[in-house]
């Protein structure tokens, strides 16, 4: 299947590392190009191995930083002259029980995760100029928590709904908006995971872990022209993990 990327321009929030920078790497091999983005110098790396200046672009951002958004979808427009498509993965929070978390981890976790998404996703939408695709990386916690990250329990179900009410608001302009809702991936946000729950073993119907290559070809393909009839999905990518319709 032709997914219809060539020269696409996309946007990949934390493509430095873990499942960003799997979903970097697919679109590259599709014939997309791409900014990625992250908080060091492991960026300008990143976009390196994805084959340079011609194919991507490494841009150092913080998604707690107000302006990063815009700052991002600039360097998009000003390096490839559009903007296509935005994956919007902005990590994981601390990890803690509800009963523990102090107050200034939540502002710091809203702020960075919370925010910040919604500020990548509505720079994206206002750099598209002919419709778009925005897919969301949240988490199965949208449908049930998960024993642990409190704060991404809290925080990752409200950006599920702003996914929805961002594909209500923007539909009619040709504009997508999605969310993928990863378990049990091997990253390294997997192992700290594995680390509080003592390495429970993955209860999902195929009885394994996913690799990010594996969530990375559904993310691109939700973010691609192929999928143009879907939005407002939020698509778990779990080996059969969550057991709700």
């Amino acid at each position: 299947m032709d997914l219809g990327l060539q020269d696409h321009v996309y946007v990949a929030t934390g493509g430095s590392r873990g499942l960003g920078r799997a979903v970097a790497q697919e679109l590259t091999a599709e014939g997309a190009r791409v900014v990625v983005t992250g908080r060091g110098a492991s960026v300008e790396d990143a976009a390196r191995s994805l084959g340079g200046a011609e194919h991507a672009v490494g841009i150092v951002a913080d998604n707690a930083d107000p302006g990063s958004a815009d700052l991002v979808m600039d360097a998009a427009q000003r390096h490839f002259g559009r903007v296509d498509g935005a994956l919007v993965s902005v990590g994981g929070p601390p990890v803690g029980a509800a009963m523990e978390v102090g107050d200034q981890t939540w502002r710091d976790s809203f702020e960075a995760t919370f925010l910040g998404a919604v500020r990548k996703a509505r720079a994206a939408a206002r750099a598209f100029t002919e419709g778009g695709s925005i897919a969301f990386v949240l988490s199965s916690s949208v449908r049930e928590p998960i024993p642990g990250p409190a704060v991404s329990n809290g925080l990752r179900p409200g950006l599920a709904m702003v996914a929805k009410t961002l594909a209500d608001e923007l539909g009619t302009s040709g504009v997508r908006v999605n969310g993928l809702l990863p378990a049990y991936i091997d990253t390294e946000r997997q192992k700290e995971l594995e680390a509080v729950t003592g390495g429970k073993r993955p209860g999902n119907a195929l009885r394994r872990s996913g690799t990010p290559e594996e969530f990375a070809r559904a993310a691109v393909f939700l973010l691609s022209p192929a999928a143009a009839y879907l939005t407002g999905v939020m698509l778990p990518v779990d080996g059969g993990e969550l057991r709700v319709l």
